[in-house]
């Protein structure tokens, strides 16, 4: 049995480490076999509230302890978060002519809350890794509320359904699925804490399957216009990263910060705005999150890469047991 668990082990640290190729995979797979990928598409909600749920099972109140003492730099970071990426998305949607369900899903996903591998990014990045986390906890609790409004305001003209259904939507594939693994993590910490070295085997899964399944029913959109919305999507976490460091810079935070703000800001929930997509627009809208999901987690990966070289005066600490998806 201690052997079988050694191996799982080693199966999700490999997961971790190949994230972003097994992301690529599952682009390949929905391109070779379409058909058989897009009916996955229904099962998208129900993935990623397991992956929010297993990100519920890594926090703990001490991830929001950051709040009480530095709470300038967490409301900064949100601040960023949900005014540079939503903003820029919307900008770059009307530059490279994009309309309808694509300008849809552009706003959705710069309208989600950080993505979770964000944290292990910034850890990578040498980075302020408990401000990653709690902008990435905080941001997720929030994401209710600001997302659809968000998305109402900058495409709400595009848009067949109101507040209350997104609202609806985000609470029940977020918000529920992360208290209910914060709540079981608060009482039964020590099982818990068992089960989490296999949780990023589950996170990347299930990232991956719905890459796999929006690529599938998208694949007539992306043969007509892939190009030109992979560029927009480059566009868009590109400069969230750049404006994200740059206001952090200005704001007067230290460099280790600053790292941990512009991947928050650069780097979205991309899973949950594909399964936003899914449940109320089209599978076009779907799209961008998808493409985001492939492309910021290479960049990510890139970024970190980049900053690992140049170490800052405050050294980073680990991430802990937080899932990398």
């Amino acid at each position: 049995m201690t052997e079988r668990h050694g191996a799982v082990r080693k199966l999700a640290e490999a997961a971790s480490r190949w994230f972003a190729l097994l992301v690529v995979l599952g682009v390949a797979v929905g391109l070779l076999a379409p058909d058989q990928s897009a009916t996955l598409v229904e099962h998208v909600p129900l993935l990623l509230g397991v992956i929010m749920f297993g990100m519920g099972l890594t926090l703990r109140g001490a991830d929001f302890a950051l709040v009480a003492r530095r709470p300038l730099a967490v409301l900064f970071g949100l601040v960023a978060q949900f005014l540079i990426m939503p903003l820029t998305a919307w900008g770059i949607g009307q530059l490279f002519g994009l309309s309808g369900a694509l300008l849809v899903g552009m706003v959705l996903v710069g309208s989600a809350p950080g993505g979770t591998a964000s944290n292990v990014v910034v850890y990578l990045a040498k980075g302020d890794v408990a401000l990653s986390v709690t902008l990435t906890s905080v941001s997720t609790l929030l994401a209710p509320l600001l997302t659809p409004l968000l998305v109402l305001l900058l495409a709400g003209s595009d848009l067949p359904v109101g507040f209350g259904d997104l609202f609806v939507s985000i609470a029940q594939v977020v918000l529920l699925p992360v208290m209910a693994g914060l709540i079981i993590r608060a009482l039964a910490d020590r099982y818990v804490r068992l089960v989490l070295p296999y949780l990023p085997l589950v996170s990347v899964l299930g990232v991956a399957l719905v890459v796999t399944a929006v690529v599938g029913a998208n694949a007539g959109t992306i043969a007509e216009s892939g190009v030109l919305l992979m560029l927009a999507v480059v566009a868009h976490n590109s400069v969230g990263l750049a404006l994200g460091y740059g206001a952090a810079r200005l704001a007067g935070l230290d460099e280790s910060a600053r790292r941990a703000v512009s991947v928050e800001v650069g780097m979205q929930n991309s899973g949950l705005a594909s399964s936003l997509a899914t449940t109320h627009f089209t599978a076009a809208a779907a799209l961008p999150g998808a493409l985001f999901s492939v492309w910021h987690n290479l960049s990510g990966a890139l970024l970190a890469t980049f900053w690992a070289r140049r170490p800052t005066s405050s050294a980073a600490t680990a991430p802990d047991e937080h899932t990398g998806a």
